[in-house]
């Protein structure tokens, strides 16, 4: 009797699977001395899939990721989604109350995590009752009573998982911590989370656009040039993982950082050594790194073969953009737009003079006014997207209701950035409304203002926050870290943004740090900026 044909579906492993039978021998991952053929990696995740349903990790059941950037990230993300698990990233910077939240928020069923980071693992444990599997990935000593050494479970036979029917339907959660609040975890049906946030397999095929069948991911794979690609944020982070799965349902070589911070020599060390075609980075926090290395060595590095600069999830300033051009001059810089609820809004956003950057028209973004009607030309409003979109938060009924909304009859989420609509259907971004700073009744978007800071030589980073002010209600403030060895006073930084933004938008206080706080994927943290300043100006 022939064994029943499981039909291919949109699930996350089963677009992985479809890719990896196209270009078997093609190279998959690389990180450090370690690299995998296709073939290889979907063995792995085969036999990691087959160990997770052994210890009954199924449908629905939260899987956490609370790892450093390898290999094993990417096996065992896939390995849940292989079983109709529930893939939950875990940020490896979060303390004890953090972890705890999260554990108990996402109800893991079942645990990865590195060995270095046991320590945090074993005081969040108790938030985690429901536990069935733990397993540490890296470390010979046992750390956690009952635990599974990583190499113990890839040691499972290949082929324990293939009977399961996954579905489009099946979840993965992607925990966002924002600039306030609890971390929040979205949840992403695999189709929606396949073509609103990875593209629909035509993000590195833009002219050929995205798939209708999942078989058609395959002759794509098999066509397409086998590119070299780096994510040089971690995993944990939606932007990097996103470009990490991109790269490997395209049928490219997804390249990782072994180091656990951000080293920009090493990471052009990498670029040029493994001949990289394309690097995706997490704005200025890494762009600027990268920029003045190539400035204080120039010709230090061959990067011939680099052919794109992608951006996503902060601020990529002009002139970076600018700096990283004359350096490179055939470099492409896609300045893509996206959030953690929405996914990517669009690859080829325009830089624009009224705001942040300008998005194309589409039938699936509008700007909302109040979530009851769409703006009129020339009105502002919330972002907002329709279609393929999150079913809400993990857990949180309350915060589900405020952000995905019903309107005309059709789901939409709210992105939290103010937008204007334009006659032409196109829509200019101006930034967060979290981060918008009211004063004197006038509006002022932090990121604007960071940006006209930055450029001021002696600035190395600069994060922008609204503090209470009796005369203006709120004062827009700017904490700088400057380059080693420079100086600059406030007043400097404030005569150099007078030159470039109106009077209203120029600090009122700077305060400077020896160093600025953000995380490991480059965002700023804004309560910790808040918390600097408001401490130096009390």
């Amino acid at each position: 009797m022939m064994p029943m044909t499981i039909a291919r579906t949109f699930n996350l492993a089963d677009l992985f699977d479809i890719a990896a039978e196209a270009v078997p021998d093609r190279e998959a991952v690389v990180v450090g001395a370690t690299r995998l053929s296709f073939r290889q990696l979907a063995d792995r995740v085969s036999r990691l899939a087959g160990w997770l349903h052994a210890r009954g990790i199924g449908d629905s059941d939260t899987v956490g990721l609370h790892l450093y950037n390898g290999i094993e990230y990417l096996e065992a993300f896939l390995a849940a989604c292989k079983v109709k698990a529930v893939p939950v990233n875990i940020n490896y910077r979060y303390v004890a109350d953090e972890l705890r939240y999260l554990y108990q928020n996402a109800g893991l069923k079942a645990l990865f995590y590195s060995a270095a980071l046991a320590a945090g693992v074993r005081e969040a444990l108790d938030a985690a009752p429901g536990l069935q599997a733990i397993v540490r990935v890296g470390d010979d000593a046992i750390s956690i009573p009952g635990e599974t050494d990583y190499r113990a479970a890839l040691a499972t036979p290949p082929g324990g998982a293939d009977h399961i029917a996954r579905s489009d339907d099946d979840i993965s959660v992607l925990y966002t911590g924002g600039t306030t609040g609890r971390p929040k975890g979205v949840m992403w049906p695999h189709k929606a989370y396949f073509f609103s946030a990875l593209g629909g397999g035509g993000a590195m095929n833009p002219e050929l656009g995205p798939i209708h069948a999942p078989e058609q991911l395959g002759e794509r794979a098999r066509s397409s040039f086998p590119l070299r690609g780096m994510p040089v944020a971690p995993l944990m982070h939606g932007s990097a993982l996103w470009a990490a799965l991109i790269g490997l349902f395209a049928g490219h070589t997804v390249f990782l950082s072994e180091r656990h911070h951000f080293d920009a020599e090493h990471i052009l060390d990498l670029l040029a050594r493994e001949k990289i075609h394309t690097v995706s980075i997490v704005g200025d926090a890494m762009a600027a790194p990268i920029l003045d290395a190539l400035r204080a060595c120039p010709g230090r590095w061959d990067l011939s073969n680099l052919m794109a600069f992608a951006n996503g999830g902060a601020l990529f300033s002009a002139h970076v953009k600018k700096g990283l051009l004359e350096i490179l001059p055939r470099l492409v810089i896609v300045d893509g737009a996206g959030s953690s609820e929405a996914g990517t809004f669009s690859p080829s956003s325009q830089p624009t003079t009224a705001g942040l950057l300008r998005l194309p028209p589409s039938p699936h973004l509008k700007v909302l006014v109040d979530g009851r009607r769409l703006a009129a030309s020339g009105e502002q409003g919330i972002l907002a997207r329709t279609g393929l979109v999150p079913i809400g938060y993990l857990g949180d009924p309350e915060k589900t209701s405020e952000t995905f909304i019903t309107f005309e009859g059709q789901r939409w989420v709210l992105t939290g950035d103010i937008a204007l609509q334009e006659g032409d259907g196109s829509i200019v971004v101006f930034g967060r409304g979290s981060n918008c700073i009211n004063t004197g009744g006038e509006k002022v978007f932090v990121e604007e203002v960071e940006e006209a800071v930055r450029r001021h030589p002696a600035v190395f980073d600069c994060l922008v926050v609204g503090l209470p002010d009796a005369r203006w209600g709120n004062k827009v403030v700017a904490v700088v870290a400057l380059r080693p060895g420079a100086t600059a006073d406030a007043a400097a930084l404030r005569a150099h943004c007078r030159d470039h933004l109106a009077g209203y938008k120029v600090p009122k206080d700077v305060v400077f740090v020896d160093a600025m706080q953000r995380s490991p994927a480059g965002k700023g943290d804004y309560r910790w900026a808040r918390k600097v300043a408001e401490r130096a100006l009390a």
